[in-house]
Formats: C-alpha cells, sequence, structure tokens
C-alpha cells in the first residue's frame, strides 16, 4: 500500500486586479516559476506547499493531493481569468523510472497577463492574507545576474548515428512503426546560471512559444500537450521536421515539401493518433483537421495540427496528461515497445525533459505543455546544465539528417546560454 502524501492545511488565497506589470519575466525578483507566451501567462515565486512524487503513478498521486488541497482551500478571486485564484505548477519526469519523479508546487505570489487584465495573487498557508501590492510582493528584489560564459559540448555523433541505424532497422523488422530518440548535450558554466537571464532571451527570440521554468527545467517548448478550459480541451501535435534557411522564397518551398514528405507525415500521423485516441474516450466530440499546418520557428518548421474536443465528464487536466503522456510525439508507436526501445537504445535518463509541465487551478482546469527545447539545472551544481533534443525516427530516417535536425532543436537554448 502507497503512503498518501501529506496535504498542508486550508490554503487562503486572494487574486486582485492591478495596473499591467510590463514585461513579466523581468519583474521575476529572483528564481521562480514561468509560464508565458507572448507577453502573457504567469510568473510566480516563493512556495507555499508541495508535492514530490514519483513511480508509475507519479502524476494520479499528483490529481489526487491536488483534489485534497483545493478542496478546502478559501478563495477570493476579483478577476477570475485563466490562471487566477489558487493555482499550482508541475512537472515530471518523462519516464516511470526515472529517479526525477515530478513535483507539484503552489507558490506563495503569483503575478499574472491576460489580454488587459493583470492581476496578483497571494497564496496563504497560516489564513493570514497581507495584500502588499506588487512593489511589496517585490520589495526584495535581487538584481539579475549577468550570463557567465557557459561551455557546451559536441555531443556524440558516432553513438547518436548507432542508435539511429539501430531504430530503423528495428522499424524496418517490423518491431514498430516509430521511435523517438533522445540526446543530452552537457554544459557549464563559470558561476551559476540566472535563469531569469535565460527566459528573458527565450521569450524574446521565442514568443510563439511557452517560455516555462519549473523545479529546475526550463525552456521554451511549442507543443502543447492539453489544454482544459471550461468543458474545451486542445493539443497541439508537432511532429516532422525541417531546419529554414533564413531565405523568405526558399523557406516557403520548404515548408511545401515538408507538408508532402511522406516520411514527415508519417511520423505526424502517428503522433496525431495517439493524441485522438486519448481525447476520444473523455469528450463527446473531438475535432482533427484533414490537413496538417506548418508552424514556423525561428530555428525549425513543423508539421502541427490542433486536436480540439469538447469533455463529456469532469476530467481534470492532470488526468488528461497522464493519459496523453507519453505521446507518440516523444515516445513512439506503439508506445510501451518504443519505451523499451528508448531505454535499449538511448542510454540517458530523459528525467523531465519530454515530460508534462505546467499549471492547473482549482476547477482543473488548466496548460500542460511538453518540456522541450530545455535544460535541466542540476540541482547539486548549479553551474552544471543538460540541453536535450530528440527527433523522430521512423523507416526512413537517416542519421545524419537527424543529427541536423536535433541541432536545430538545441539552437534556442544555446543561443540564449550565449553559446551560438
Amino acid at each position: 500500500m502507497s503512503v498518501q502524501p501529506a496535504t498542508p492545511g486550508p490554503l487562503t488565497v486572494r487574486t486582485v486586479e492591478i495596473d499591467h506589470p510590463g514585461d513579466l519575466i523581468s519583474r521575476l525578483p529572483g528564481p521562480g516559476i514561468s509560464w508565458v507566451r507572448r507577453g502573457e501567462g504567469m510568473v510566480a515565486w516563493g512556495e507555499v506547499a508541495r508535492l514530490d512524487t514519483a513511480g508509475t503513478y507519479r502524476i494520479d498521486e499528483a490529481d489526487a493531493w491536488w483534489r485534497r488541497v483545493t478542496r478546502h482551500a478559501v478563495v477570493r478571486d476579483d478577476v477570475h481569468a485563466p490562471g487566477t485564484g489558487l493555482i499550482a505548477f508541475g512537472s515530471f519526469a518523462f519516464a516511470d523510472s526515472s529517479p526525477a519523479g515530478g513535483a507539484l508546487i503552489v507558490p506563495r505570489y503569483v503575478l499574472g497577463v491576460h489580454g488587459d487584465t493583470a492581476w496578483l495573487t497571494v497564496i496563504s498557508e497560516d489564513g493570514a492574507i497581507d495584500l502588499p501590492g506588487l512593489d511589496g510582493a517585490t520589495a526584495n528584489a535581487t538584481p539579475v545576474a549577468p550570463m557567465p560564459p557557459v561551455t557546451i559540448a559536441d555531443g556524440d555523433r558516432e553513438a547518436w548515428a548507432t542508435a539511429v541505424t539501430s531504430a530503423v532497422g528495428r522499424i524496418g523488422a517490423g518491431e514498430l512503426d516509430k521511435v523517438v530518440l533522445a540526446r543530452a548535450v552537457p554544459a557549464a558554466a563559470q558561476t551559476p546560471i540566472d535563469a531569469r537571464a535565460v527566459l528573458a532571451r527565450l521569450a524574446d527570440d521565442y514568443p510563439s512559444c511557452w517560455t516555462f521554468a519549473v523545479d529546475g527545467l526550463m525552456g521554451a517548448t511549442p507543443e502543447l500537450l492539453a489544454r482544459v478550459d471550461h468543458g474545451l480541451v486542445t493539443s497541439r501535435v508537432l511532429a516532422g521536421t525541417i531546419r529554414p534557411t533564413g531565405d523568405e522564397t526558399a523557406d516557403l518551398a520548404h515548408a511545401a515539401a515538408l507538408a508532402r514528405s511522406s516520411k514527415d507525415r508519417e511520423e505526424h500521423e502517428y503522433a496525431v493518433r495517439s493524441v485522438r485516441d486519448v481525447l476520444e474516450a473523455h469528450c463527446g466530440s473531438v475535432n482533427v483537421p484533414e490537413e496538417p499546418s506548418v508552424l514556423h520557428l525561428p530555428n525549425v518548421m513543423h508539421l502541427a495540427t490542433d486536436v480540439t474536443g469538447v469533455l463529456s465528464h469532469n476530467a481534470s487536466a492532470l488526468e488528461l496528461i497522464r493519459e496523453l503522456h507519453p505521446s507518440a510525439a516523444v515516445c513512439g508507436t506503439p508506445t510501451l515497445t518504443a519505451a523499451r526501445v528508448i531505454d535499449e537504445l538511448e542510454g540517458l535518463d530523459r528525467a523531465r525533459y519530454a515530460g508534462p509541465v505546467g499549471w492547473i487551478n482549482a476547477a482543473g482546469d488548466g496548460e500542460w505543455c511538453i518540456g522541450l527545447r530545455s535544460a535541466e539545472v542540476s540541482a547539486a551544481d548549479p553551474t552544471r546544465l543538460r540541453l536535450f533534443a530528440g527527433c523522430g525516427i521512423v523507416a526512413a530516417s537517416e542519421p545524419d539528417s537527424e543529427w541536423a535536425e536535433s541541432e536545430a532543436k538545441l539552437e534556442p537554448m544555446r543561443r540564449a546560454l550565449g553559446a551560438s
């Protein structure tokens, strides 16, 4: 019998509207949490309650713990926008066996922006709510430390080629249809890195991505695992990738070629199907566009499909991501076979890379992405990082082209660290 994680005493929550704070990431007073896209979203700091979990049932345990936390909370929310009121941020390991496990964190302060509305949420575990205003909440702010020199390894190209070739052989033998292989590239900074400096660069370079930082994992991910908002659920599937040239005319032709590529379309269709099958079990209706679009980012272009549905029952965001993860976009098809092949060929612990990262509110609504285009900061040594990138391998994959794709996917973090 598993031991139930401890639940904090009743939380008291107050959300008030404030003047627009300007750039959200620049208002973080120190190390904290980020969830920002196109200038909107939330940053948070302090910690009122926390769940650390691990193993096969880590997301189920988080969902059950969150339900207990919210059941007795006293919430006064004057704003009623996505992300107001009682909220927790979380991230979870890719693999069930990973010691990285998962965490759900209730912060002390949350600063948010949605459209023209801005708010400050204060959360207390002792029943006392002091509304200090934004200036008071950030009174102990520390200056952002300048980015130190960072050395990033090149990676083992020979080992990558061996893994890709082996995966293609297994696919050709009929063992599986697709597998996603990842690389972890170590990096070292001369002094501890201030995540705020990295996040600011990511947000500037990739405004259409979710610039996130939760419990040691930070990045700018383009892939939405699940957004739940008053019964509507959305998942953005990305699979199939090409690198842009910077020439607008040439890139339009490359985008058209990507949309026609049988290799990339096959990879994309596996990922879409894995998401659709989960949502159909929870939704009265699911909409899947007949053709994917092409998502243009500064470093890559992806085939993209937004799958939407209307929930037929009261499913929380955590319940949905538990079933959606891992999708074929980050694991493969069939899922269990692909996970086993990853264990055998990758030679690394992904930790929370490619796992769910996001937030949930007291109603169970929330927004969760896949932790891609990311780096893990070592908890033991904040000068050490691991950068990650992964590629979907299908029968037509070639080691050199997959290496080039992984290099393109490493570019956001390399650039944010000042190393490219």
